[in-house]
């Protein structure tokens, strides 16, 4: 469940789940650690859960914690590692031939769940770098319970 009006100038719209008051907390813990930037690109203003999520550039990444499982997930899903996070991608944009298309990538080992929205326009390296930069406070605020591999 992730509601985005990061698309232009406007802040982006967070939707988080209702969370349990153990997974709000460490939601706040990690968005309070996030850097100032990713990709390169600054904070942006956001709206709605506020203390579950973040943004960064116009357009907007935007990052949600205490995301529920994507439904396309499985056992035997892919999962891409930036140090030593496991995230998922949806294998039609993973393995798709166009770097325009927008990423939505999930640390689904981690409890709470993180989901990352990345527009295509940061494609390729903007990818790696949200990912590295995001993963390493995922990996350090919140619970790994199952590698995503």
């Amino acid at each position: 469940m992730l509601a985005l009006a990061g698309c232009g100038s406007g802040p982006a719209e967070i939707d988080a789940p209702d969370l349990s008051a153990a997974d709000a907390r460490a939601c706040e813990q990690l968005v309070d650690d996030l850097p100032s930037t990713v990709s390169g690109e600054e904070s942006h203003e956001v709206t709605g859960d506020t203390a579950y999520g973040a943004a960064w550039g116009d357009p907007a990444i935007v990052l949600t914690c205490g995301v529920d499982e994507p439904t396309d997930f499985t056992d035997t899903s892919t999962c891409v590692q930036a140090d030593d996070v496991g995230w998922f991608v949806p294998d039609a944009v993973l393995l798709a031939d166009d770097d325009s298309l927008d990423i939505t990538m999930t640390a689904v080992g981690y409890r709470p769940r993180v989901q990352v929205f990345l527009p295509g326009d940061y494609r390729p390296e903007g990818f790696a770098a949200a990912a590295s930069e995001i993963g390493e406070v995922v990996s350090r605020d919140l619970e790994e319970v199952e590698p995503c591999k």
